[in-house]
C-alpha cells in the first residue's frame, strides 16, 4: 500500500473545500443578481464547465492522494490563493460561476483595473499548478489544453454579454 502523506490530504481537503464553498457563495450571489433583474447568458456550456472542473477535481484525488507535495508549486498555488481572494473582494456579490449580468457599471477596481478577466487567468494557473503540487504534469497539461477549449468558449459568451456595458476600450 502506497503511503499517504499528511500535507497532501491536506492540500486535496482544502482544494474540495474550497471548490464547494466558491460553489455555495456562486449560488447566493447568482440568486441575489437574478432577484435584482441581472440576465444570464451562455447557460448552456455551464454543465459542460462543471463537468471539466469537477473531473479535474476528481482526478487530482485520484491520482494525487498517493503523491508527495512539490513545496515550490504549492508557494505557486499560496499565491494563487492571494490574487484569488483581490478577485472575489473586489466583484463582492457580483462573483458567480455563471455568467450573470447587471445592468450596472463594470466593476473596474482590484485586478479588474489590471486585467479584462482576472479570473479566468487565475483559474488557467491553478487547472495548471494545483496538479504540479503533487507531480502530476501529465493531468497539468490535458487539462490546461481542455480548459483552454473551454474558455475559448467561456470568454466570447462573456465578452457578448458584456459589450453593452463596455464604455471604450
Amino acid at each position: 500500500m502506497q503511503q499517504l502523506h499528511l500535507l497532501t490530504l491536506m492540500f486535496l481537503v482544502f482544494i474540495v473545500t474550497q471548490r464547494l464553498g466558491e460553489l455555495y457563495i456562486a449560488r447566493m450571489n447568482t440568486k441575489a443578481l437574478l432577484a435584482k433583474g441581472a440576465q444570464e447568458f451562455g447557460a448552456w456550456h455551464y454543465p459542460i464547465m462543471v463537468t471539466l472542473h469537477s473531473a479535474w477535481v476528481i482526478c487530482l484525488l485520484l491520482f494525487g492522494y498517493t503523491q508527495e507535495v512539490n513545496y515550490f508549486w504549492l508557494s505557486l498555488f499560496a499565491v494563487l490563493q492571494f490574487f484569488r481572494l483581490w478577485i472575489l473582494t473586489s466583484l463582492g456579490e457580483r462573483w458567480t460561476t455563471r455568467i450573470i449580468v447587471l445592468n450596472e457599471p463594470l466593476v473596474l477596481t482590484g485586478p479588474f483595473k489590471y486585467f479584462r478577466h482576472p479570473n479566468y487567468m487565475l483559474v488557467v494557473a491553478e487547472i495548471f499548478v494545483a496538479p504540479m503540487v503533487l507531480g502530476l504534469w501529465q493531468m497539468a497539461v490535458i487539462f490546461s489544453i481542455l480548459n483552454a477549449l473551454m474558455l475559448f468558449v467561456r470568454i466570447r459568451e462573456e465578452e457578448k454579454a458584456l459589450s453593452h456595458l463596455r464604455i471604450s476600450d
